[in-house]
C-alpha cells in the first residue's frame, strides 16, 4: 500500500521510519511518501497560508499549493482525507476499508485549517481522532497510518494478531504477565502454568470481561448482543457470557 501525506512538516515523520511500520516499509508492503505543499507555492516566499475572510483569529492554507501539489501528484486519483476534528470519529470499520486501498493521500491542516474549496474540489474525506484540538494535523496522520498499517496483511507477524487484540475482538484485552513467575510478592495466576489450553482460553475470555464491564460495560454489552460471538463456544464460555450479561 501506499500512503501519501502532504505536510508542511515532513520532518515530524521520522519515527515512521522505526519499529513495525519501519519494518513493513523495508519489506515494501508499505510505502509512505511525504510531500511538502510549500514546494508548489507560486509565492516567491513560498507562503502557504493568509488571513480567513470575514475576519477571525488564525490563518487559513491557501488553496493554490495544495491544488498544484494534488494534481501534479496525481493524489486525486486515490482517496484523500483530511485530518480534521470536524470529520467522522476514526474507528475499526474506516482503518479496515484504509488498509483496503492500494493508495491513499492524507492532508496535514495547519492554523485554522484549510480553504474549503481544496476538500470541495477533491472531494475530500474528513477524519477526526478524537474531540480535541493538535496544532496540527500530523500527529492525527501518524495514529491514522499507524493503526490502518497493522491491518494490512504482512505488517504484524502473526495473521491473526491486529484483529485479536483488544477493541478489534468486542472485548478489551485481558491482563499480560511474563517472566519471573513471583515478582515482589506477587504470583502469575496458576491457570497461565497449568498448560490446559481450554482453562488458560477461559480465563482469558472472563479476564476480558470483567475488564471490559469495569471501563467499557457500552463494548461488553454490544459484545454480547451479537449472536456470532456466541457461536462455537464451549459451555463453560456461554456460562461465562450469560453471567456477565445479568450483571449488565
Amino acid at each position: 500500500m501506499k500512503i501519501n501525506i502532504v505536510t508542511l512538516f515532513p520532518e515530524m515523520f521520522a519515527p515512521m521510519e522505526a519499529s513495525i511500520i519501519g519494518r513493513a516499509r523495508e519489506k515494501r508492503i508499505l510505502e509512505i511518501n511525504l510531500i511538502n505543499p510549500r514546494d508548489y507555492s507560486t509565492n516567491k516566499h513560498k507562503k502557504v497560508d493568509d488571513y480567513p475572510f470575514g475576519g477571525g483569529q488564525g490563518m487559513v492554507m491557501m488553496p493554490q499549493p495544495l491544488f498544484d501539489c494534488i494534481k501534479k501528484n496525481n493524489l486525486n486519483k486515490g482517496k484523500i482525507f483530511y485530518m480534521s476534528p470536524r470529520g467522522d470519529i476514526l474507528n475499526y470499520r474506516k482503518l479496515k476499508e484504509i488498509a483496503s486501498l492500494s493508495e491513499a493521500t492524507v492532508l496535514c491542516g495547519h492554523y485554522e485549517g484549510i480553504d474549503q474549496r481544496v476538500l470541495d474540489e477533491f472531494q475530500v474525506e474528513e477524519v477526526s481522532i478524537g474531540d480535541f484540538i493538535l496544532t496540527g494535523g500530523e500527529l492525527a496522520a501518524m495514529v491514522m497510518v499507524d493503526a490502518a498499517s497493522r491491518l494490512i496483511p504482512g505488517v504484524l507477524s502473526g495473521e491473526s494478531s491486529a484483529t485479536e487484540e483488544s477493541i478489534y475482538s468486542g472485548l478489551l484485552e485481558h491482563s499480560q504477565y511474563t517472566q519471573p513467575r513471583e515478582f515482589q510478592g506477587i504470583e502469575v495466576p496458576d491457570v497461565l502454568y497449568s498448560g490446559n489450553h481450554a482453562l488458560i482460553d477461559l480465563w482469558k475470555l472472563e479476564e476480558s470481561m470483567r475488564i471490559t464491564l469495569d471501563r467499557r460495560p457500552e463494548i461488553l454489552k454490544q459484545f454480547l448482543d451479537k449472536d456470532e460471538n456466541w457461536n462455537n463456544r464451549t459451555k463453560a464460555e456461554k456460562k461465562v457470557m450469560e453471567n456477565y450479561r445479568q450483571l449488565l
